[in-house]
C-alpha cells in the first residue's frame, strides 16, 4: 500500500473505549512531558483546518491535553468561540487573514480522500484541488495577516517520492513520478505564500497512519480477522507507516522547533514491506496472513487507485526527525500494532 493512501482528514466514526482513552491520555503526557523537557514549557494558540479528520480529531483533544488552545476552522458557521469559519473553495473571499492574528500556529489538515472511490479524470482534479486550494488561501492569509503566525505546518504525503524499489529515500530524495508525487509537489507549492512572507512552513509528509479508529488499519481489520489477509501483489511493494501517537507528537514537536522548516518525513524509522507487514498485523490478531490478493484483481476492481495505492510503494527514513532528536513512542511495527489493538 502506497503511504499516501494515509488520509488525515478522513473522519474518524468510532468512539474508543475507556481502557483506548486512558491509553491514549497516558501516552499524550508522556509525549507533551518530553516535548517541554526539550523546549521548555510554552503554551501555544493553535488553528486547525480538518479537526474533523482521523488525525485532527485526535490532535485538538491531544493539544487540549498539554496546555494548548485550539481553534478549528470549519466550513459551515462558527457554532462556538473555539470555531471560525472559512471556505477552502474560494480563494478570493474564502478566509480572513485577521481570523489569524491570534494564531501562533497553523495546522493545516484539510483534503479530500484518495481512497474513498475509483480515480476518473474528474475526481483526480478534485484530489488536486483539495489540497492546493485551501493550502494556497491559507497560507495567503499568513502572508496577508497583520500579525501572522509563526509556523504553518501543512499535512503532506510521502506519495512524494513516487513508486520506489528497496533502496530507501528520505528528505533528500527528489520528486518521483505518478499522480500522487504530482499532487503533492503542486501542494507543497501551493504554500509559497507563507514562506515567502517569512513565516516557518513545514511540509509534514505523512506515511500510513496506523489507527484502529480509521485509515488504513481500520479497513484492513475485518478481512485480517477473517484470515482473509495477506500480502498484496509480490508483497515486496515498501509500506512506510506510522503510529497515530507519534504523528501527534511530531506535529507538536514541529510546533516548538524553531529552526524545523521544509519537508519532514513523518514515518518510523523501521519501514517495511507490505507482506512484512501482513505478517505482523497476521501475528498481533492471531489470524493466518497468507491469502494473497493478486495485483491482477487489485487493477481490476480498483484501477489507478489500486496501482498507487496498494501496489506501489516506498521505503521512507525519517532523517530530520531522527537528526533532530524526536522520541517515537513507537519505534517497533509490533510495538505500534499492540498499542493500537489493545
Amino acid at each position: 500500500m502506497n503511504p499516501a493512501s494515509a488520509d488525515p482528514s478522513a473522519p474518524d466514526t468510532s468512539a474508543p473505549p475507556t481502557a483506548r482513552g486512558q491509553r491514549d491520555e497516558a501516552t499524550a503526557r508522556t509525549t507533551h512531558a518530553q516535548i517541554e523537557a526539550r523546549f521548555g514549557v510554552k503554551s501555544l494558540r493553535f488553528a486547525v483546518t480538518g479537526a474533523s479528520g482521523l488525525v485532527g480529531a485526535r490532535l485538538v483533544s491531544f493539544l487540549g491535553h498539554g496546555g494548548h488552545e485550539v481553534v478549528s476552522f470549519v466550513r459551515h458557521p462558527a457554532r462556538n468561540p473555539s470555531e471560525r469559519q472559512w471556505n477552502p473553495s474560494d480563494l478570493q473571499q474564502g478566509l480572513d487573514p485577521e481570523d489569524l492574528r491570534d494564531i501562533d500556529v497553523v495546522v493545516h489538515l484539510a483534503g479530500e480522500s484518495i481512497a474513498s472511490s475509483r480515480w476518473t479524470k474528474e475526481r483526480k482534479q478534485r484530489i488536486l484541488e483539495s489540497r492546493t486550494h485551501g493550502t494556497a488561501l491559507m497560507a495567503r492569509a499568513i502572508a496577508r495577516c497583520s500579525r501572522p503566525p509563526i509556523a504553518f505546518l501543512c499535512a503532506s504525503a510521502i506519495g512524494f517520492y513516487g513508486p520506489r524499489d528497496s533502496e530507501p529515500v528520505d528528505e533528500m530524495s527528489g520528486v518521483g513520478e505518478g499522480f500522487l508525487a504530482e499532487v503533492v509537489l503542486a501542494w507543497e507549492d501551493a504554500a509559497q505564500a507563507a514562506r515567502v512572507a517569512g513565516v516557518r512552513t513545514v511540509h509534514l509528509r505523512f506515511g500510513v497512519v496506523l489507527s484502529a479508529s480509521g485509515g488504513a488499519l481500520k479497513e484492513m481489520l475485518l478481512p485480517f480477522r477473517c484470515g482473509l489477509g495477506g500480502p498484496i501483489g509480490n508483497g515486496k511493494q515498501g509500506f512506510s507507516w506510522v503510529s497515530l501517537d507519534d504523528v501527534l507528537g511530531a506535529v507538536l514537536f514541529a510546533a516548538r522547533h524553531e529552526s524545523l522548516a521544509g519537508a519532514v518525513n513523518v514515518v518510523a524509522p523501521t519501514a517495511c514491506s507490505q507482506r512484512e507487514f501482513a505478517r505482523a498485523l497476521g501475528h498481533a490478531l492471531h489470524r493466518p496472513s497468507f491469502a494473497p490478493l493478486p495485483a491482477v484483481i487489485v487493477r481490476i476492481i480498483f484501477g489507478e487507485m489500486g496501482q498507487r495505492l496498494l501496489l506501489d510503494g516506498a521505503f521512507v527514513r525519517p532523517r530530520v526527525l531522527q537528526r533532530d532528536g524526536f522520541c517515537f513512542t513507537h519505534a517497533s511495527l509490533a510495538a505500534a500494532l499492540a498499542h493500537e489493538l489493545g
